[in-house]
This record gives structure tokens, C-alpha cells and sequence, in this order.
């Protein structure tokens, strides 16, 4: 009887274990076993190293500490550049002013190794449209790492310190673009001074830059285009990609980079963008498999990219400092 119920346990781990980790490849799905990959973080440090995550403003609450953590081992280990976060950057409702208290409870106080002591660009979510979007924006003149010039804004970077290989970062505020927020009686009042054929010129005439120099075009937003998780056919997700992957397509962005889901998930449908969701910064909610789907994890962790010249590598990691998923895309 005892060598019975130990063969009933096996069969229920082997079963229940790996279902928050799941990879694709092709066609074929095959279950994510953390023992296919390394235990430790791949380090370029000829690369433009970033970090991102997203999700994450709880006062260190649900493994945002234990993230926090592994985020400053990881920076410190390929001499990070700066950080991206995809919004939701205070919990539960943003903040009232610059000087909100919750910006040093789920910030300062949470993210304090030194190596992540760098930049930091932000995107704003959902929650953070809840009560005063532009006192986030306002933090930036308050905290040195803080970036948050205006809702939506564009930075270049060089790749490996080359000023002639440039990534083109585009800072998305995708919020004002999804209609039922404007009935929504938190963010409807925020919404409303929002320009979105404004911001949609803007996002056009960034992204057709002609500037020979720049190799990357990476877009970061909040909300996802595809997803495996809760929002997956919601009407959110399907107004914003038929609002945007027009654009990425036609500007032949690289990657979209977003939050909103509380899980980490690589998604690469037709059109040339492969989409990267970084929503694990606290938190985590279930996700599943799409057809275009490479990865997903309900897990909480962040993601690392590097970026060369012909060769972007990104690797995702939880709160462990597991590294459960790496893909490179090269050009």
C-alpha cells in the first residue's frame, strides 16, 4: 500500500510541476523544464544589457522584494545599462502627487542595490492612471533614476558604446487608446485629456525615423497585442491590435514590450514584431499556451535583453535567479 500511494504522488507532481512553465517550438508544444536550461545568467557585456519589468508597485509585497533582488544581482552581473518598467508602477491606484509616500514604499526603498541605482523608463499602466497620471511624470524632476519626461516619449541608445548602432526605444501611454476607460469613473476623468490622434502622429513619425545609425526598433507599452493570459480575447487586447500592429508593421519594429499580465510570455505571430510581455514584478495570475506562442510562465521574475549589433538575446528569470527561458533573435 505505501509503495502504491508513492507511485500516485509521482504521477501527481509530474503532472501538476511543470504546468506555469510551458515553451513552443514550431508547432510542436513541449512542457518547460527549468533542467533544459542554465541555472545562471548568460553575460555579454560587449552588449546593451537592460533589464525590464513590470507590475510591480506593492511595498515590496508578493515577491516583489525577492524580484527586487534578483534584478540587482542580475544588473550587477552584466553592468545593466538602465531598466524599463511596462506600468503599473504603484499599486493599487497610483499616486495622489510626486511627493506620494508610496513612491519611496514601492520604489526607492524596494529597488536599492546599487546596480540598479541607473535609469529607469517608464510606461504608465492601468492602476496608475487611477489618480494622478502626471504626478508620476512629475517624480522624474524628484528622483535622479526616475524617467518619466511626459506620458508618451522616445530615447535612442547606442549598442556597445557604438554612437553608429542605435536602439530606438518608443514610450507608448496605449491607455487613452482603449474606450471603455473613458466609462470608467477612475481612469475616464484621466483619459479624457488624452490626444490619441495626437499621440498616434507622434508614435508615426518617430518610428520613421531615417536615421541610417539605428539597427533596433523596440516599442513598450502597457497592454498587450497578444496574450495567453486572462486578457486573452478581451476587447481591449483586440482594439489595440488593431490599432497598433498596423504601425509595427509597417515601421518593422522588433519587439513590443508590455505589462498588464501578471506572467511572462514570448509571443511571435505573422508580421515581423515578436512580442515580449514582463508582468511578473509581483504577482502572478494564470496564462496558457497560444498558437504563436514560444514561451509562458506564470511565474513571478523579470526579463534581460541584450542587444548587438545583429543579435538580440533575451532571457527570462525569476524570482529565483533562474534563468527559464532564453531565445535570440537575429537579423
Amino acid at each position: 500500500m505505501k509503495r502504491f500511494a508513492g507511485n500516485i504522488l509521482s504521477i501527481i507532481l509530474l503532472v501538476v510541476l511543470p504546468v506555469g512553465l510551458i515553451a513552443q517550438s514550431g508547432s510542436k508544444k513541449e512542457e518547460f523544464d527549468h533542467k533544459l536550461q542554465p541555472d545562471s545568467i548568460i553575460a555579454q557585456q560587449t552588449a546593451l544589457n537592460f533589464l525590464a519589468v513590470g507590475d510591480w508597485g506593492r511595498n515590496g509585497e508578493d515577491h516583489q522584494k525577492q524580484v527586487a533582488e534578483q534584478m540587482g544581482k542580475a544588473a550587477a552581473k552584466v553592468k545593466a545599462s538602465f531598466i524599463i518598467s511596462t506600468g503599473d508602477n504603484i499599486y493599487p491606484s497610483g499616486v495622489i502627487s510626486e511627493f506620494d509616500p508610496a513612491f519611496k514604499y514601492s520604489f526607492e526603498d524596494i529597488y536599492s542595490a546599487f546596480s540598479l541605482q541607473w535609469d529607469w523608463y517608464l510606461v504608465l499602466g492601468n492602476h496608475d492612471y487611477k489618480t494622478n497620471p502626471d504626478a508620476e511624470v512629475a517624480y522624474s524632476k524628484i528622483s535622479r533614476r526616475w524617467k518619466m519626461p511626459a506620458r508618451y516619449y522616445a530615447k535612442k541608445f547606442p549598442i556597445s558604446n557604438d554612437t553608429t548602432l542605435k536602439v530606438l526605444i518608443v514610450f507608448v501611454d496605449a491607455n487613452p487608446f482603449l474606450k471603455e476607460y473613458y466609462q470608467h469613473p477612475e481612469y475616464g476623468p484621466n483619459v479624457r485629456t488624452q490626444d490619441t490622434v495626437a499621440q498616434k502622429k507622434w508614435i508615426e513619425k518617430t518610428l520613421s525615423d531615417t536615421d541610417r545609425n539605428i539597427r533596433w526598433k523596440i516599442v513598450v507599452a502597457h497592454q498587450p497585442l497578444y496574450t495567453g493570459g486572462g486578457r486573452m480575447n478581451s476587447h481591449e487586447t483586440l482594439e489595440l491590435r488593431g490599432s497598433f500592429k498596423p504601425i509595427l508593421d509597417k515601421y518593422h519594429v522588433d519587439v513590443y514590450l508590455s505589462g498588464h499580465e501578471h506572467n511572462l510570455q514570448h509571443i511571435v505571430p505573422p508580421g515581423g514584431t515578436q512580442y515580449f510581455i514582463s508582468g511578473g514584478g509581483s504577482e502572478k495570475t494564470p496564462v496558457q499556451l497560444l498558437p504563436e506562442s514560444r514561451f509562458a510562465a506564470s511565474e513571478y521574475g523579470f526579463m534581460l535583453f541584450s542587444l548587438k549589433k545583429d543579435q538580440l538575446m533575451v532571457q527570462v528569470i525569476d524570482y529565483q535567479g533562474k534563468m527559464i527561458y532564453k531565445t535570440t533573435i537575429v537579423k
